[in-house]
């Protein structure tokens, strides 16, 4: 981490100046179409009643329009949707306490609670679109729909002093909670390019292809919202590159990940289609699976305000741990691995200097996935808050194949039973796609398991 400080010391990038407007579309060809600017529809939560599920669905729709949706910045949209999510959750309780606040200790019994939830959102999202600087050429389009959605809120509570007082109080508790994290290290600058310290050593992170820099190599000194610090959770680090377990994992995704057109893969149609779709961010998808479920299983606005509120808190503090171990190991990429393999003393791994993924690889080190990570701290979180690992719930994915996305006429919609099962599948993506060993999968997803139980368990907890 000493290097990484001493070269960003050198370079002079904006903060969020994310040349990945699309992470996916580098210089060798477009991987996925760009991200729609339509509302994040969604199977089973385009329409809801819940004030709570219309605030997360607009904050969704606000991360696509300033593009940090559906995959250029998980970071600032995972931080954007916590901060709202506790703003609502401790307005809600000020007026009827269900559950222990995060940051906002106030209370007003006799507030609107709706009228709260709109003023604790907007004030929150707009505050965290505003610190978004360019290339987010649309964050004033996301803002201007945030304040469309505030307007409309607004409109359908009758004028009353309940009113008046929550808007008051969800202003109150987004202050609270923004003033909380306004020095947490976020403005932390995103890219490094030709400063980065690449390594030269076999196993050693270097760009990958069409991703001529680093993408957040800081981000891991981020303060978490409830990890104690980014390295409380230990893992394993990369296997040994002459090791047998090593071996397999090298052959699994070069056998498995490939394009399908420079390179051959032996994926099944399905698992292409997994594939695509997990690539989509973590907080678009996970989030979507909660607006189903908030829907689905009725919950109140108060247990919807927890539930979001816990969701967020981890997979924000998730993407934290993951970047802070990413970028202390600094472990190759598969596409690297592969391409390079003549060097890494192996003899049992067979290089292929024209290997290529079936999605560009991000310009991330490999060990532990972070996809992993955030998919093994939502279910967590959803099993921990529901109280069951089974769970039906469909899902729609941005980054499907042109033509069956979430806003086409016939999306995609992969089925699920279990929390595990997603979970599962989302690592497993990573290996299928081309982006990582199987060992950072598995890692990840304990990690991330880690992260979810000790948030579920310790946060927001309910009032007996």
């Amino acid at each position: 981490m000493a290097r990484i400080r001493a070269a960003l010391s050198r370079v002079k990038l904006a903060v969020g100046a994310v040349v990945v407007v699309a992470l996916l579309t580098p210089t060798t060809g477009a991987a996925v179409s760009a991200a729609p600017r339509g509302p994040a529809v969604t199977s089973g939560t385009a329409v809801s009643g819940n004030a709570v599920v219309k605030w997360n669905e607009t904050a969704a729709t606000a991360a696509l329009t300033a593009t940090l949706a559906p995959t250029s910045n998980p970071l600032h949209e995972s931080r954007m949707y916590a901060m709202m999510h506790i703003a609502i959750h401790d307005a809600l309780n000020a007026i009827s306490p269900r559950s222990r606040p995060y940051a906002f200790h106030g209370r007003a019994r006799h507030a609107s609670p709706e009228a709260a939830i709109a003023a604790a959102a907007r004030t929150s999202l707009v505050a965290a679109l505003t610190d978004l600087t360019p290339p987010f050429t649309d964050t004033a389009a996301a803002i201007a729909g945030v304040e469309a959605a505030y307007t409309a809120a607004l409109a359908a509570i009758p004028d009353s002093l309940a009113k008046l007082d929550g808007i008051a109080l969800g202003k109150k508790s987004a202050y609270t909670i923004l003033a909380k994290r306004a020095d947490d290290g976020a403005s932390t600058v995103l890219l490094i390019d030709s400063g980065f310290p690449q390594g030269v050593n076999p196993g050693e992170y270097r760009f990958t292809p069409g991703f001529p820099f680093a993408f957040a190599p800081t981000w891991g000194e981020v303060r978490p919202f409830a990890l104690r610090s980014a390295g409380q959770f230990k893992i394993e680090p990369p296997f040994a590159l002459t090791s047998k377990r090593y071996t397999a994992d090298f052959n699994e995704v070069k056998r498995l990940g490939g394009d399908g057109i420079t390179t051959p893969s032996a994926r099944t149609a399905d698992e292409t289609q997994m594939a695509r779709h997990w690539v989509e961010s973590s907080p678009l998808q996970w989030n979507r699976v909660a607006r189903q479920l908030a829907t689905t299983q009725h919950l109140d606005l108060w247990q919807s305000a927890r539930l979001f509120g816990l969701l967020d808190i981890a997979l924000t503090d998730g993407y934290i741990a993951t970047f802070d171990v990413k970028y202390k190991l600094l472990f190759w990429r598969p596409v690297t691995a592969i391409q390079l393999a003549a060097t890494d003393g192996n003899p049992t791994t067979t290089a292929d200097p024209t290997w290529t993924p079936l999605v560009p690889t991000p310009p991330i080190p490999d060990h532990d996935s972070g996809h992993s990570v955030e998919g093994g701290a939502a279910a967590a979180v959803l099993r921990g808050f529901f109280k069951t690992d089974r769970m039906n719930f469909s899902l729609c994915s941005y980054t499907a194949l042109a033509g069956s996305t979430c806003t086409d006429a016939n999306p995609a919609i992969r089925h699920y039973t279990s929390f595990s099962q997603a979970s599962n599948e989302n690592a497993r993506s990573r290996v299928l796609v081309g982006f990582h060993f199987t060992h950072a999968t598995t890692e990840g997803a304990q990690h991330g398991t880690k992260i979810g139980r000790l948030t579920v368990n310790n946060y927001l907890q309910p009032h007996h």
